[in-house]
């Protein structure tokens, strides 16, 4: 393989590499947001914070991002979000309602 092409191609493993930490990043907040919404009685779902975030995506697309190609990458995202999010969220309250048996078994 040509050294130009391994170099660009070692220049693309690296940014990968850097979206996968900020995915990460990101998902680690996202059940941090899920934790706050159980607490509060909050669905998972919010429309509006959705439709937000895509036109914002959308807006702020460099090129030769375009803002549609944009939009479909964050709604995988978005929707990976969700469902990480929902999963936590059932997790946390089987663990709280597991702990609430325990304790009146105890009694």
């Amino acid at each position: 393989m040509a050294t130009q092409l391994r170099e660009l191609r070692d220049a693309i493993d690296q940014i990968d590499r850097e979206l996968v930490e900020l995915l990460a990043k990101r998902l680690r907040l996202v059940m941090s947001v899920g934790d706050y919404k159980r607490a509060h009685s909050l669905p998972i779902y919010d429309a509006e914070r959705e439709r937000d975030l895509l036109a914002r995506v959308a807006h702020a697309a460099p090129r030769p991002l375009e803002p549609a190609m944009a939009q479909r990458i964050f709604q995988c995202v978005i929707q990976e979000s969700r469902e990480l999010e929902r999963r936590h969220v059932e997790s946390k309250e089987a663990e709280r309602k597991e702990a609430e048996r325990r304790n009146t078994e105890r009694k």
